[in-house]
C-alpha cells in the first residue's frame, strides 16, 4: 500500500468514525429531553406523558391503550409491546401500582418498559414474547399519597365512614375471606362486593382479554422483599407448586448474585400472610394463567421497618435495575418453554 493509498484509507476511516460519533451525539440530544434517570418518582401525568413519548418513538412495536377510568376519572393506561409477526407469541402481563404508597412498583414497571424499547441489547425480549404492562393501576390513590398521605394504600372510593377500597382484596376469587376486611376504615377493606371498584374490574377485563396468550403474570409491589406465588387465600399448595417455586428460586438467586440483595420465596399464605381476593390469585385461579407471581420489591432498611415503603429516590435505580435481571430470567423461562425454535 503506497503513501497516497494509506492517506486515502485513513481519511475514509476518519470520516466514518466522525459520522458515527455525530450520529450518536445527535441521538443523545434528541432523546435527552425524554430520558428518565430513575432518581425521582414520577407523578401520574408524568407517567402518562412518558408512555406517550416512548410509544411515539417506537411506533412499530409499542401501542398505548386505555382500558378504563378510575373513580376520579383518571385514565387507566397500558402499553403493549409486540414486534410485528404472523406468529402467535406468548405474552407476559405485568401490573403495578395497585397500592398507592408503593411508589417503587410503578418505577419498576417504567424501567422494564424503557429497557424493552430503548435498549437495543434487549430487542430479543420483545421479538420472542409480547408484553402488556400497566405501570399504574391506582392513579387516584397514588396522587393522594403524593399530596396528602404518604402511606395511603387504597383507592379513593367514597365511603360512609372512611374512603377507599383495597384493590388487591377486591377480586372475585375467595373475596372478603381471611386476610381481607369488611370494615371501611381498614387498610385491607375489600369493598361492598367483588369488583365494586372500576380499577379492579377494568384490570380483570384486560387480563381476560389477553389470557389465552398470557403465560406469565407479574404483580409488582413493595416492600416485603420476596417473590410470592399462589395461593394467598389458603395454606394449600398450587397444582404446579414445584414449577412456581423453582422459577421463583432462580429469579431470587439471580438478583442475589448481583449485590447480595435477598428475596425470600414462597406462597403468600406460607411466608407472609393470608390474602383473599388478590389479583394474582384471580389471574391463576380464574384466568388460568399457570405462572402467576407477586414481586415484593426491596424494602427500605428492613421489610418490617415502619418506613419500608419510603425508598429514597437515590436508590430507585439500584432496585429496579437489579430486578430487571430477574425479569430477564422470567422471560428466558417463557421463551424456552413456549416459543417455537
Amino acid at each position: 500500500m503506497n503513501s497516497l493509498t494509506r492517506k486515502l484509507f485513513y481519511c475514509v476511516f476518519l470520516l466514518f468514525y466522525l459520522a458515527n460519533k455525530l450520529d450518536a451525539v445527535l441521538n443523545k440530544l434528541m432523546t435527552d429531553d425524554n430520558a428518565i434517570d430513575f432518581d425521582r418518582y414520577l407523578r401520574y401525568e408524568e407517567i402518562i406523558d412518558h408512555l406517550n413519548k416512548v410509544a411515539s418513538r417506537h411506533k412499530s412495536v409499542a401501542k398505548i391503550e386505555d382500558f378504563g377510568v378510575s373513580h376520579e376519572n383518571r385514565r387507566l393506561v397500558l402499553i403493549k409491546i409486540a414486534s410485528a409477526t404472523r406468529k402467535i407469541k406468548p405474552l407476559i402481563f405485568i401490573e403495578a401500582g395497585i397500592h398507592a404508597r408503593e411508589w417503587l412498583a410503578p418505577a419498576q414497571a417504567i424501567y422494564i418498559i424503557n429497557q424493552l424499547l430503548e435498549v437495543s441489547e434487549n430487542k430479543e425480549l420483545r421479538d420472542k414474547v409480547d408484553w402488556v404492562i400497566i405501570p399504574l393501576l391506582n392513579p387516584d390513590g397514588y396522587e393522594y399519597s403524593h399530596s396528602v398521605d404518604r402511606l395511603w394504600r387504597k383507592n379513593r372510593a367514597k365511603g360512609k365512614l372512611c374512603d377507599g377500597v383495597d384493590l388487591n382484596r377486591n377480586f372475585d376469587f375467595h373475596w372478603s375471606q381471611t386476610g381481607a376486611s369488611n370494615y371501611e376504615c381498614s387498610s385491607t377493606y375489600a369493598g361492598v362486593k367483588a369488583f365494586s371498584e372500576p380499577e379492579s374490574f377494568a384490570l380483570s377485563m384486560t387480563i381476560k382479554k389477553y389470557a389465552s396468550r398470557t403465560k406469565l403474570y407479574l404483580s409488582l409491589h413493595t416492600a416485603e422483599q420476596c417473590i410470592l406465588f399462589p395461593w394467598g387465600y389458603t395454606l394449600d399448595s398450587a397444582k404446579n407448586d414445584q414449577e412456581l417455586r423453582h422459577l421463583a428460586y432462580v429469579v431470587s438467586s439471580k438478583v442475589f448474585n448481583i449485590s447480595k440483595t435477598e428475596y425470600r420465596i414462597g406462597t403468600s399464605a406460607q411466608i407472609l400472610n393470608v390474602v383473599s381476593g388478590s389479583s394474582r390469585d384471580w389471574a391463576y385461579g380464574i384466568a388460568n394463567i399457570s405462572l402467576a407471581f407477586t414481586i415484593e420489591l426491596e424494602a427500605f432498611l428492613h421489610p418490617r421497618h415502619v418506613d419500608r415503603f419510603i425508598m429514597p429516590p437515590n436508590r430507585i435505580f439500584k432496585v429496579v435495575s437489579e430486578m430487571f435481571e430477574g425479569i430477564k430470567v422470567f422471560y428466558a423461562f417463557i421463551r424456552d418453554k413456549y416459543c417455537v425454535h
